[in-house]
Formats: C-alpha cells, structure tokens, sequence
C-alpha cells in the first residue's frame, strides 16, 4: 500500500516545482493538505485499513504528512522571496541621476521656510532693543512648565487631554513635553542675575489639531527684567516690535486687560484689522475692527520669587505670541496645516531667499 503514497509524494513535488506564484502553490497546498485534500483522505480512510496494519499505515501516513508540510512551506518562502526581489528591482529609484532642473535663482535651488524666517526676523527686531536669544529642552520638568510659573495644580492646562506627558520619573513627577516657552524664562532667572532681556522662540506641544490649531507649533517669548521697569516699556517694546514686523507704522494696537497666573497685571494685545478683507492697518473711513494677537504683562511677583529675584528690587514684563499666526497674518496665509506637510509646490511658492537676511535696515 506504499505505491500511492510513494506516488501521492511525487506529484505533490511535480506540483510545487510547477507553481510559478503563490496562487498556484496555495491550490497545490489545498488540494493536498485541504479538508478535501488527497491526504487528508487518507487519512480519513485509515479507519478501513485492517486492525494487524493500522498502525504502519498510520505511522507512514504521518511521516508523508510531515514532509510535504515541509516541502510545501519551503516552496512558499522561495515564492515570497522571488516575489520580493521581483518587486524591490521593478520600483528600484536610481539616486545617481541628476535633480531636475530649476530657474537660476528661483526657490528650487532652496530657500527659508517661512517659519525659520519669521524667527529670524524676530532676532532682527528685538536684537536691535537689545534682547538676546534664550533656548532650552523640549521635555521639561512639571515645575518649571508650570509650578515655578504660578500655575497651580487644578489649573486645566494640567490635564492629561491638554498637555502631553511622559512617564514618571524616580520622584514621581511625570515630564511634560513643554505647553510653551515660559519655562526658558524661568531657567534664565534661575540661571543669571539681572537685569536680563532675552526672547525665547521654539517648538511648544499642546493636546489640540485642526485648521487653526497643531499638536507641535512655535511660539516666542520675550522677558524684561530690570530696576524700575513700568507697563509703559511693555506697551512701548509691544508697539514697535508689531509695526516693524508688519511694516505699518501706523499699525493700531490696543492693549485689554486679562488674567494669566503668571502676570500682574496682565494684558492682551489687539492690532487694527479689516474684518472683511483680512488687512491689517487703519480702517479707512471707519472704526477698525480688532484682532488679538498676543498676551502680554508685568512678570508676578510669585514668579520672581520662585526664580530667586527679590520683587522689591526687581521688576520685569513678558510677552508671548504664536509664530505661525503671525507668520500667516503677515503673509495672509490661510490655513496652519501646510506649514509641517512638506508640499514642495507651497514650499517654493512661500520660501524666502536665503541670501537676503532679514534687517531693520532694508526692512523685514
């Protein structure tokens, strides 16, 4: 009874070396090892096999099974890998190949994203009042992204659908992936006596995506601190900084009271804007229509004292504005999305030279 398993064995590997792709191997794999298979029928007829040569049959039934199991696996890896090669050679780029050609000059040849040349542009304005560039770590601790800050604990910008945070560490405090910048001013106070002047531009992380809003986004923020320091050189450096970066001198800016824990007193800031066309400016023939645009105030005197400055000497103000918004105002960019999508066409359309600098003196 040997003859047709020794023939059921053959023309399973006849089969198997015939199977050219994985749809034929799977119909030589069914019809062999199957519910209906050539096997598993003789299997099924082992029970009419006599008693006195069961136990052989079913002994050599098993040992077949095992090997074409093998041999049908092995048939199947080499299709895989066939089937693989064949593709990785059909979509195969060759990177030797020279890059298409552009313009001489045009924003093929590269060019600024708009978000690094408005933080440049930033540099430019506020380095000409004095203030240097601050940067510090994207992860930071709970108490500096907000203890240190006056944020107290049930404050929502606390909760976890607000704020991403990462596991806790050995004292039981979990990092956060920093909501804005203010933590740089704190590092700076806790890290250099004053007086200090410095803004702080970089990369922040919040709980929230749609046209207007992302999870990763870019903020600045500024930090005066000194003897005798007034709300009067806050509206003073807000003023000049709005209409230098806008290029409007006569740009309207409004100042309206507000609540931030870290302030005292704290302001928002308005600029003049057509709420019909988007343009920035006076209103002509009218009353402007009024845009926020940034929060501002004089730094609370809690804040100072958690960095270690002593309040009765020392006075500062702060202010921070959202980099893409500002960026988007002035170009009248419509929506935020497209600034992290890598679109080479917005990124040619939108790119700035980069060999022009920013500077007060040919304009920003």
């Amino acid at each position: 009874m040997s003859d047709d398993l020794d023939a059921l064995r053959g023309e399973t590997a006849e089969a198997l070396a015939a199977a050219a792709d994985l749809r034929a191997w799977d119909a030589v794999r069914v019809g062999t090892l199957g519910k209906s298979g050539r096997l598993t029928g003789l299997l099924k007829g082992l029970g009419a096999v006599p008693a006195e040569e069961r136990r052989e049959r079913g002994a050599a039934l098993n040992r077949l099974k095992a090997e074409l199991e093998a041999a049908i696996e092995a048939r199947r890896v080499s299709l895989e890998g066939a089937a693989l090669e064949a593709r990785l050679a059909s979509e195969r780029m060759d990177v030797s190949l020279p890059p298409r050609p552009h313009a001489p000059g045009g924003a093929g040849e590269g060019g600024i994203h708009p978000i690094s040349r408005t933080i440049e542009e930033l540099t430019a304005i506020f380095g000409a009042m004095g203030f240097r560039v601050a940067e510090g770590p994207d992860i930071e601790s709970d108490w500096l992204n907000f203890s240190a800050l006056n944020i107290p604990e049930h404050h929502p910008a606390r909760q976890d659908h607000d704020t991403f945070y990462l596991p806790a560490g050995a004292d039981g405090r979990r990092p956060v992936l920093r909501t804005h910048t203010s933590p740089v001013q704190a590092r700076t106070m806790l890290g250099q006596e004053p007086p200090i002047r410095v803004i702080c531009p970089g990369r922040t992380w919040r709980a929230d995506h749609d046209a207007t809003h992302s999870p990763m986004f870019h903020q600045v923020e500024g930090l005066v601190i000194d003897r005798g320091i007034t709300l009067g050189h806050l509206k003073g450096c807000i003023i000049d900084f709005l209409r230098a970066f806008f290029g409007i001198g006569d740009l309207p800016v409004r100042f309206r009271a507000s609540y931030f824990p870290f302030t005292e007193p704290s302001m928002e800031v308005d600029i003049g804007w057509n709420r019909k066309t988007g343009e920035l400016g006076k209103a002509k023939g009218g009353e402007n229509d009024w845009l926020e645009i940034l929060g501002s105030g004089m730094v609370h005197p809690r804040v100072l004292a958690n960095c270690g400055i002593d309040a009765r000497e020392w006075q500062g103000f702060a202010f921070g504005m959202g980099i893409e918004r500002i960026t988007m105002l002035k170009h009248g960019m419509p929506d935020l999305r497209p600034f992290y999508e890598s679109d080479l066409r917005w990124l040619r359309h939108w790119a700035a030279d980069p060999l022009a600098p920013p500077s007060l003196t040919e304009g920003v």
